[in-house]
């Protein structure tokens, strides 16, 4: 593909995935509270780790706490953009079955996605959930005259694997695992579009990172702060009073 073919994959990159994830990392950072993130947390988990200062422990929960949020948030922005793709270059659409997100058509056969962000992202009773919904899907689309070959995928942002097609004993259950450079290529017939995508999210985070690191560090003080005042005993974190705030009945 033409360098000037990527200008508008450039485009919703940095108006529809950049912006977004960080107006809502803004947003969830401003309005975090120490306590509240503490009631998410193992305690027993950062004193394993031999943690005793206030302003070490309150950096560790807040990382671990937007570490599991914006994988999750960034994951669903990059579907919308694999959505884009392929509704530009094929005439897909974002679908509402279960376990689809996208549907399109190609070269006399119809595809039916389910997008993850990596390759391990469930259990064998999701993955057995999400090859249930593969089969109730395509019966439900030739009820409703689809009549060309109907291939489901599970396709996954980033990753590798090496044996896409996945076998069932029930055919309506099979389906391909396409993941990373395969996913990409697989959507939109580029195999260099999973590289690209680096490119405005490069430089987007770039121009937006040092506003957010001020913020984050102005956070990490103010929880340090609270978490001073409640659990640090003696200029010792209190780990009982801790614990007891996060798990003692009412």
């Amino acid at each position: 593909m033409k360098r000037s073919s990527y200008r508008p994959f450039y485009k919703y990159l940095a108006d529809n995935v950049i912006t977004p994830f960080y107006n809502k990392r803004f947003s969830d950072l401003n309005s975090l509270q120490l306590k509240a993130i503490l009631k998410r947390k193992n305690p027993y988990l950062f004193k394993a780790k031999n943690i005793e200062l206030a302003g070490d422990f309150v950096k560790s929960i807040l990382d671990a706490y937007l570490s599991s949020q914006e994988e999750t948030l960034f994951g669903n922005l990059l579907e919308g953009f694999a959505i884009y793709v392929s509704e530009r270059l094929f005439g897909g659409f974002k679908s509402s079955l279960k376990s689809v997100d996208l549907e399109f058509g190609r070269d006399e056969i119809y595809y039916i996605v389910g997008i993850k962000s990596g390759p391990n992202w469930g259990n064998s009773d999701q993955i057995n959930q999400m090859k249930n919904n593969f089969k109730t899907a395509r019966q439900f689309l030739r009820q409703h005259d689809i009549s060309n070959e109907i291939l489901a995928v599970n396709g996954c942002i980033y990753g590798k694997d090496r044996r896409p097609l996945k076998v069932d004993n029930d055919p309506e259950k099979s389906y391909y695992k396409y993941c990373g450079q395969d996913f990409w290529e697989f959507i939109s017939g580029d195999p260099n579009l999973y590289r690209e995508i680096i490119v405005p999210i490069d430089k987007e985070a770039k121009q937006r990172d040092e506003t957010f690191k001020a913020a984050y560090a102005a956070k990490i003080n103010e929880m340090t702060e609270d978490f001073i005042d409640n659990f640090i005993t003696n200029h010792q974190i209190d780990w009982i009073k801790l614990i007891d705030f996060v798990s003692k009945r009412e």
